[in-house]
């Protein structure tokens, strides 16, 4: 059998990497850019501009290192610009903020003991933050139901009955049961389209700095693109024995961040769910070959990004209720990873709580999103609790 043959596999397994990857939180990427301050085109170069950049990413690390690397945007951090809403100074405050999250991951490959001094947070208190963040997201399908079931309502069977036959694709397929329900919603109303929606277009955004934002967002989405995605996805690489280099990771994630931030992309990481897709022995019996998956999934993402306009478009015009139903479906399995790693450990449990439900209420003080306050309240919480044991 030739070389050439065997190659289909693990090429085949980054195109499901990608695909799953992109369709499954897509969305949540569109509603996170918009919490902010993003209007629909800038929020559509957003999405171009993640896309863009971890699909050269990909490229990059799995290329150079012969690994399947694989680089995502980061789905957590997404959510968390949900929960954080618009900070002071509007949408180039949050441009700003995404500038110098990039600057911070550069720090980190730059400064080791940035790196150490993150891992330091408990990862209960960590994961009791994601899941304070993710959980208004969470009860959108429910509360969807309620506002618009005729919408609704398909996406959520559609997700269900793929999470019992193929768990993989239970929520790329209720993304296309809601593009199912765009597409009557439009047809029964008759709607003009504008063909210009679907051009894929960069809209730069002169970043301003506030200190609101860089407390209120750029820490916690360093935080939590650090300890959900960068951390597990160094963890779930070496479970399939490959080491990844955390500097030179570090530098391309950052550096990508960088060049996406002006252009409305957030920020790029590790992957971690979906770095199993392609480092897994099913991508290729053979682990020297698996790196093939990594730069198949890159070259995915540069293809899906030149349709990242038409997912956006078809955002806009959704239905009420829809497309959030979507994504708090996308982020369940994420929700549910995060409340049993806070709660896992009884002796960090009323810290976890704690933090939890100080970033599920969504206070804002002094201008500083309610994530932030959760870390310091659960943080302040666990030293007093340990200390008096001590």
């Amino acid at each position: 059998m030739s070389d050439a043959a065997p190659l289909s596999r693990p090429i085949l397994a980054g195109v499901v990497t990608a695909l799953v990857g992109f369709t499954s939180s897509f969305a949540v990427v569109l509603t996170g850019l918009d919490a902010v301050g993003a209007n629909a085109a800038q929020a559509a170069s957003g999405l171009l501009a993640v896309s863009l950049t971890m699909g050269l990413a990909c490229v990059v690390l799995a290329w150079r290192y012969r690994m399947p690397i694989t680089v995502a945007w980061s789905t957590p951090g997404a959510a968390l610009l949900v929960a954080t809403g618009t900070v002071e100074g509007g949408w180039s405050a949050a441009v700003g903020a995404f500038l110098i999250t990039a600057a911070l991951i550069l720090l980190t490959a730059l400064w080791p003991a940035l790196g150490a001094l993150i891992a330091r947070i408990p990862p209960s208190i960590a994961q009791a933050m994601l899941a304070g963040v993710l959980l208004p997201l969470c009860l959108a399908p429910i509360t969807g139901i309620v506002a618009n079931p005729w919408g609704v309502v398909p996406v959520v069977l559609t997700w269900l009955l793929f999470a019992r036959l193929a768990p993989r694709w239970a929520v790329p397929f209720a993304f296309v049961a809601a593009a199912v329900v765009v597409a009557v919603s439009l047809i029964g109303e008759g709607a003009p389209f504008d063909p210009a929606l679907l051009l894929p277009r960069l809209e730069f955004t002169a970043p301003t700095f506030t200190v609101g934002a860089l407390v209120g967002l750029a820490l916690p989405l360093f935080i939590v693109t650090m300890a959900s995605q960068n951390v597990p996805g160094i963890a779930i690489m070496r479970s399939f024995g490959y080491e990844v280099p955390w500097r030179p990771a570090m530098l391309v994630t950052g550096i990508g961040t960088a060049l996406g931030a002006t252009a409305g992309g957030h920020a790029i990481n590790l992957a971690a769910i979906s770095a199993a897709l392609a480092a897994s022995p099913d991508a290729d019996p053979d682990p020297r070959r698996r790196w093939v998956a990594g730069v198949s999934t890159g070259a995915s993402y540069l293809v899906l990004a030149v349709f990242s306009a038409a997912f956006a478009a078809l955002v806009v015009l959704a239905p009420a209720a829809v497309i959030p139903a979507v994504a708090g479906l996308a982020l369940f399995a994420a929700f549910g990873s995060a409340v049993q790693q806070a709660i896992d450990d009884p002796n960090e449990r009323i810290p976890a709580v704690v933090t939890f439900l100080v970033a599920a209420s969504g206070i804002a003080v002094l201008g500083v999103s309610a994530a932030f306050w959760a870390l310091v309240a659960g943080l302040l919480v666990r030293t007093v609790l340990h200390t008096r044991r001590r």
